[in-house]
């Protein structure tokens, strides 16, 4: 509808529209969020990412990533490659520019919308001009922009765990990687006792000295050694490509070199305390649990204000007809409540909210439960690799030794020290093995105190999902 003369009332409006547009235009941060990411990351890792903002940028880290494979690759220095280097995790970070994109956009009016009317005769003419502003969204967005803003700190938290859990897994794909290594020397070594045993039964047997039955055996060994040599070959490679995804190398970086071990078992196994309080407090997908449900609370109130009106513009008009002085007024369109009462969005974000809180309920029962496993399998893990390097390890040492004296004496023959040998290298395997066990237990446990379980960061994404949708209206 048009007016002849605007009101004083309406001049203010206009004046406060003004005003408001001007100073919602909310403006992008210098670092992008990406600040509070590193702090969070170098908190659980001890490691800070970087995000690649430039070529110069990118150049720098390809710098660092040379200089760290200069030597042998250490647990460290994989975690810090991956966080520089995967760009799976590069494009992870982009997520915060979308979700800061998001926010400025929240504090921003929209554009006014300007509609001009003409019909003309021979006769005479009319025009009408109206420009419109939305007010609803002015009166609105204060909520919009906590909405966003709550949104962009979930999207620095699932950043952070992106990271946190890329550098848990370097660590476990490196500590598998040293022990397959390792692993395949040994089996090696099996291989060539079983080739000095098996050739040694021919030897014998074509002799007379040595049964058909004893023969078959010691080729059965050898046949078997073979075998287990291709497999632990194959697991080394796959276990050092595996690294080399996580670390996001290729061309000459991927041949960068292992240490020849895994690091020696600590003195004592750690006993966290308050672990389940720790793990609440300080994990990740927990954060990431109670901040989706804070951003639907907002949005479910946003969703009742809007329920009725969603959407309310004000104008200044003008019409100009032939012969007569020019009019000016104002223009007001709404919706109008008649068929639609806003129930079924009430409804919506309703169920919405209940569902986040629900799933943060589930996310804290669920990581209680994981740190008690993770710590349970962490202590087994130390026990045995302990066992192994007391006790089992020692002993098969031992045996060896004496069977050498034996050997001296002419008490055993050379099948039986070769045996023992073989014997000796199955207990140093079962030594190697623990030790990985206990350093990829040890990742795990670390991951369940800080950022979430375990080869689950999908968990988090879930968890942050409901939020996009949640808000309604405007």
């Amino acid at each position: 509808m048009t007016r002849r003369s605007p009101t004083r009332a309406l001049r203010r409006a206009g004046l406060a529209v003004a005003v408001a547009a001007l100073g919602g235009c909310a403006t992008y941060s210098a670092d992008g969020g990406f600040d509070r990411v590193g702090e969070l990351t170098r908190e659980r890792t001890g490691q800070t990412p970087r995000l690649a903002k430039s070529s110069d940028d990118a150049r720098l880290a390809q710098a660092r990533v040379t200089e760290l494979l200069v030597g042998p690759l250490s647990a460290d220095s994989a975690v810090e490659i991956a966080l520089l280097n995967n760009a799976g995790l590069q494009a992870s970070f982009r997520e915060l520019g979308i979700a800061e994109a998001d926010l400025v956009q929240a504090g921003r009016m929209r554009n006014p919308v300007f509609s001009f009317f003409n019909v003309s005769s021979a006769e005479s003419y009319k025009i009408e001009r109206a420009i419109m502003f939305d007010v609803m969204g002015l009166l609105t967005m204060p909520k919009r922009v906590a909405i966003e803003r709550s949104r962009f700190e979930q999207a620095q938290v699932k950043a952070a765990s992106e990271a946190v859990a890329l550098a848990a897994a370097a660590r476990r794909a490196w500590a598998a990687a040293v022990a397959s290594r390792l692993l395949a020397t040994y089996a090696e070594q099996v291989k060539e006792a079983a080739d000095a045993s098996a050739e040694l039964a021919r030897r014998m047997a074509r002799a007379g000295n040595f049964s058909r039955l004893a023969q078959m055996r010691e080729q059965t060994f050898y046949a078997e050694a073979t075998a287990q040599l291709a497999r632990a070959r194959h697991q080394a490679t796959a276990d050092r490509e595996r690294l080399t995804r996580v670390l996001g190398l290729w061309g000459e970086n991927a041949q960068f070199r292992l240490p020849d071990r895994l690091p020696d078992l600590p003195k004592s196994p750690a006993e966290p305390v308050d672990a389940e309080k720790l793990a609440l407090e300080r994990r990740l997908d927990v954060q990431l649990a109670r901040r989706s449900t804070e951003t639907l609370a907002t949005s479910l109130g946003l969703t009742r204000v809007t329920r009725l009106v969603d959407g309310f513009e004000l104008g200044y008009a003008n019409l100009s007809e032939g012969g007569e002085a020019r009019k000016n007024g104002y223009e007001l369109s709404f919706e109008i409540p008649l068929f639609d009462w806003g129930s079924s969005r009430v409804a919506r974000a309703e169920a919405q909210y209940m569902q986040a809180v629900q799933r943060a309920v589930q996310t804290a029962v669920d990581a209680r439960s994981q740190v008690r496993e993770s710590y349970s399998a962490y202590r087994t893990a130390y026990d045995l690799a302990r066992h192994y390097r007391d006790d089992v390890v020692p002993l098969a040492r031992r045996i060896s030794e004496e069977n050498i004296y034996r050997y001296n004496g002419m008490l055993i023959g050379t099948f039986e020290l070769l045996a023992d040998a073989r014997e000796q290298v199955r207990s140093v395997v079962g030594a190697v093995e623990a030790l990985r066990d206990f350093w990829q237990a040890d990742t795990d446990l670390q991951t369940a105190l800080t950022a979430g379980a375990p080869g689950e960061s999908a968990a988090m994404r879930a968890a942050a999902a409901p939020a996009r949708g949640g808000a309604a209206g405007h």
